[in-house]
């Protein structure tokens, strides 16, 4: 007989990370699979984490289906053809998380707001005071605040990032980001 109840579940840290301009090139509305272009530094920056004993989770925007641009299928294509290529190098996304709406329809999944971070922290038992959030806009950081994690700004994305919060964590890339987080221990 176990002394721990379900609610005495083990608590996870993780990272979530964004996808576009933070794992992979930021080339707008990506709907294709081959367009995947790992950003230098990148999958030894999840290895990293992954070594260092964080659950791996993509969140992510995908503003181009709301808009028309491609489909919630491409979307997906795009992300299990983005975890297949980081399986072949033995790194393990938990989960992937992808908003579909345009930044006019007003949902609570589209970051910043929180609804993928809640649902990856029921998902996968995660301690979101543990957590940290990578990402390369303001959006990201905000999630972050917004959902009690810690975050960090990488600078390998687009120009406009939006109003980041003063104090924030930043980094040249994933790499040096990972290095910090795996440098602060979980």
């Amino acid at each position: 007989m176990s002394d721990r109840s379900d609610n005495d579940k083990e608590l996870h840290p993780a990272v979530l990370l964004d996808r576009d301009g933070t794992i992979i090139d930021e080339t707008g509305y990506l709907g294709d699979p081959e367009g995947i272009h790992f950003l230098p530094g990148a999958i030894e920056a999840l290895r990293i984490l992954q070594q260092a004993g964080y659950v791996l989770i993509v969140v992510t925007n995908q503003s181009g289906i709301g808009r028309g641009y491609f489909s919630d299928e491409d979307a997906i294509a795009v992300n299990l053809r983005l975890s297949a290529l980081l399986d072949e190098k033995g790194i393990h996304i938990k989960g992937i998380y992808h908003c579909p709406h345009s930044p006019d329809d007003g949902c609570a999944c589209r970051k910043p707001g929180i609804k993928m971070t809640q649902r990856a922290v029921a998902d996968f038992s995660l301690d979101i005071q543990r957590s940290w959030v990578v990402g390369d806009a303001a959006r990201d950081i905000i999630m972050a605040q917004r959902a009690g994690a810690r975050s960090i700004l990488v600078v390998t994305g687009r120009e406009d990032k939006g109003t980041v919060p003063e104090g924030t964590a930043r980094a040249k890339d994933l790499l040096e980001a990972a290095r910090m987080i795996a440098g602060e221990g979980s």
